[in-house]
């Protein structure tokens, strides 16, 4: 069985996990409005993610005999600038996450909780790829700047966004 330290922290991260999904629900909600529904189709993908990171860590608890414990969403924003605004505190929002997926391995490694670790390492690499695609889309708004006609291929190509259930969802591990 874990440490109440460590069911705690993930808890938190339960927690971290739905708000993000709550943000990226709210940005889909804000390009949608404007017609952006590619922009708004990859925003929504996204929203699954998160969420779907907030089950793999509540499935974990529960294999671990974890209590899981939901709190409250804190509200998010509802607005930006434009799409390279969205993209770039999606950034920065995601630096955030990756933060906290370090120190909670930090804090498996300092409990010897190998298992909640091995768990941690999946985030780990996951973060990696959720910040290198944003990077590359904030690259991509800034070619484009305020051209509408770049906008809207840009819209285009996140339109094809799909969702994949993550690995630890899929094979239930």
């Amino acid at each position: 069985m874990m440490s109440q330290k460590m069911q705690d922290a993930i808890n938190d991260q339960i927690n971290a996990e739905f708000w993000s999904a709550y943000l990226y629900l709210s940005m889909a909600m804000k390009y949608e409005d404007e017609g952006l529904s590619g922009i708004a189709n990859w925003f929504k993908i996204q929203f699954k993610e998160e969420q779907d990171h907030a089950m793999i860590f509540i499935n974990y608890l529960i294999q671990r005999d974890g209590r899981v414990l939901l709190k409250p969403i804190e509200a998010v924003d509802t607005d930006w600038e434009s799409p390279l605004e969205a993209f770039k505190a999606t950034l920065a929002h995601e630096r955030k996450v990756t933060s906290m997926i370090r120190n909670l391995y930090a804090l498996a490694e300092e409990e010897n909780d190998y298992a909640t670790r091995d768990r941690l390492a999946w985030f780990i690499t996951e973060q990696v790829e959720e910040e290198e695609t944003v990077k590359n889309l904030i690259t991509k708004f800034k070619l484009v700047g305020t051209d509408g006609t770049g906008i809207l291929m840009l819209d285009t190509e996140l339109g094809t966004r799909t969702y994949t259930t993550p690995a630890p969802l899929a094979t239930n591990a």
